[in-house]
């Protein structure tokens, strides 16, 4: 290769050198277990890309039309040695990965409790994980730390060798959290709960993102990861707790707006529970949880004895995040009734005689003026069996 040539290259080899390789090398037990199971597989693999590239390099030049020397066999179409060693050594290759696979998918189950702090390492017997429970709005990162009654914004601390036990949710979308020093992404999901087990062995400052794209301010949504000595992190928590800003539910509720690039924030108190109701989507007053409305649901649903339950319930999320786009508008919509054909049809036919029934036809396109309604039903107690509910039928007739 000439001088010139050499000398082109190396502006590319300067900008290669400014690479952050950081996957390949973590500053975390977990991370750097998953380096290794991408290093494994990769030397195994190449155990048969490499050789399958060169033979190919040496069959092109071997048998090439110009060398007259190489053996010529026109007829040849079959040899059990190669077929055995084609076919062995990919088919070994293949169960080692499998093995391989297997066993990592099982050991660095991001929801399995940490057994050792780095290798030949356990956890001692006395060593209490830190509890960090993690919300990803649009587009910031919320850090709760309930055992501290701390919390803070696109920063996350954690001690040198000591367990992490990640509790992470979304507000809206989903998203991914990841630290590549740390450990490997996992995925954070509205009203639903994910894992993470980590932990942290060299002191620093990493950087964490969200690795699933959420959005306009989705490449704004990064925070700082600092790892620290025990006693460097008790005064980063005490630093914390001087913020007199509180994360109570009405603060939660302006932090929950979209936003962009948002600076760090530190909140000195937390309401108890509120990831448990961030989680369950019952912020805002008046919201029933979904694990009310699960256990509902359990039992046999709502039907007509739980109306007086979500009447007063109001569900327009994107109101209270800030936006003008409630699917039915600005005003609220509340559950007016709930009932089958059969009990329509019963209430129908004990309407009084000069009530206008109903246009069943269905409403299509938009602005159409809704069809006459049929008389009301209120009363202070609610029916609770169609039985009853033709008894009210009746009694108002006469």
């Amino acid at each position: 290769m000439s001088p010139l040539r050499v000398l082109a290259l190396l502006p590319v080899l300067a900008a290669l050198g400014g690479c952050n390789l950081v996957v390949m090398a973590p500053s975390g037990d977990i991370a750097a277990q998953q380096r290794d199971l991408i290093v494994i597989s990769t030397v195994l693999m190449l155990l048969i890309i490499v050789p399958v590239m060169a033979l190919t390099v040496f069959f092109a030049w071997r048998y090439r039309a110009s060398n007259k020397e190489a053996t010529y066999k026109p007829d040849w179409n079959h040899s059990t040695g190669l077929e055995l060693v084609i076919w062995a050594a990919p088919l070994l290759i293949i169960i080692a990965l499998g093995a391989l696979t297997w066993m990592g998918t099982h050991l660095l189950d991001p929801y399995r409790k940490l057994d050792r702090i780095a290798a030949g390492q356990p956890v001692p017997a006395t060593t209490k994980p830190l509890e960090v429970e993690v919300v990803a709005l649009d587009w910031k990162w919320l850090f709760i730390y309930p055992e501290q009654g701390i919390a803070t914004v696109n920063e996350l601390a954690a001690p040198v060798d000591r367990p992490i036990h990640f509790k992470l949710t979304s507000s809206s979308v989903m998203n991914s959290f990841y630290i590549p020093a740390l450990a490997g992404q996992i995925y954070a999901m509205p009203a639903m709960q994910t894992r993470l087990h980590a932990v942290i062995n060299r002191p620093g400052r990493y950087q964490g993102f969200s690795a699933n794209y959420s959005g306009a301010g989705f490449s704004g949504m990064r925070f700082s990861f600092l790892g620290m000595s025990e006693s460097d992190f008790e005064g980063w928590v005490a630093k914390t707790k001087e913020s007199e800003a509180r994360l109570d539910r009405a603060a939660y509720l302006q932090l929950e707006r979209p936003s962009e690039n948002v600076a760090v924030q530190r909140f000195g108190a937390t309401e108890p529970r509120l990831f448990d109701a961030i989680r369950n989507l019952c912020v805002q007053p008046g919201k029933m949880c979904m694990s009310e409305m699960m256990a509902l649901d359990a039992k046999g649903g709502l039907g007509l004895a739980g109306l007086h339950t979500t009447l007063p319930l109001a569900y327009d999320k994107y109101s209270r995040r800030g936006g003008n786009q409630a699917p039915f508008g600005e005003e609220p919509r509340y559950i007016a009734s709930i009932c089958t054909v059969e009990e329509a049809n019963a209430m129908m036919a004990m309407a009084p005689p000069d009530t206008t029934p109903r246009d069943l036809t269905p409403i299509r396109g938009m602005g159409l003026t809704l069809p006459p309604t049929t008389f009301s039903l209120m009363t202070p107690r609610r029916p609770q069996t169609f039985t009853e509910l033709l008894g009210l039928a009746r009694s108002s007739q006469s």
